[in-house]
């Protein structure tokens, strides 16, 4: 089976940085983060793969777990960027090269008080399950 790590990484992104409401909320969205990023920003965490073979398809039930982080006194600012990650692939559609059939759906978000009392963070998990073409 191949990976679809970086396929998927490639296409969240692209969708992300494509989408103008979401670029107008955040300074970036990024992979690694630089050091001079300014607040609020989006990351991408870690992705999960698991097989997930039907018949003579081969496919994959993923976990993909992005980060929301805001200096904004409290959650709002971040719940509103996670309103704007939904409204680009919460059951939206996306296309991963090397595999169909791409269905992308939010699974869970929780917010987190970071140690520095001023960031503010929500992490967001996508389970996306797809077949390799």
């Amino acid at each position: 089976m191949t990976t679809a790590l970086w396929p998927l990484q490639q296409a969240v992104v692209q969708q992300l940085r494509a989408d103008a409401p979401l670029t107008a909320l955040v300074s970036g969205i990024w992979d690694e983060v630089p050091e001079t990023a300014a607040y609020p920003y989006v990351s991408i965490g870690s992705i999960t793969e698991l097989v997930d073979d039907a018949h003579n398809q081969r496919g994959l039930n993923t976990s993909l777990v992005l980060h929301v982080w805001s200096k904004y006194l409290g959650f709002k600012e971040a719940a509103g960027i996670l309103a704007a990650l939904d409204s680009v692939l919460d059951r939206r559609p996306l296309t991963v090269t090397g595999f169909t059939d791409v269905s992308v759906a939010h699974q869970q978000h929780q917010e987190l008080r970071d140690p520095d009392p001023e960031i503010r963070h929500i992490n967001v998990t996508y389970r996306v399950w797809m077949t390799k073409e």
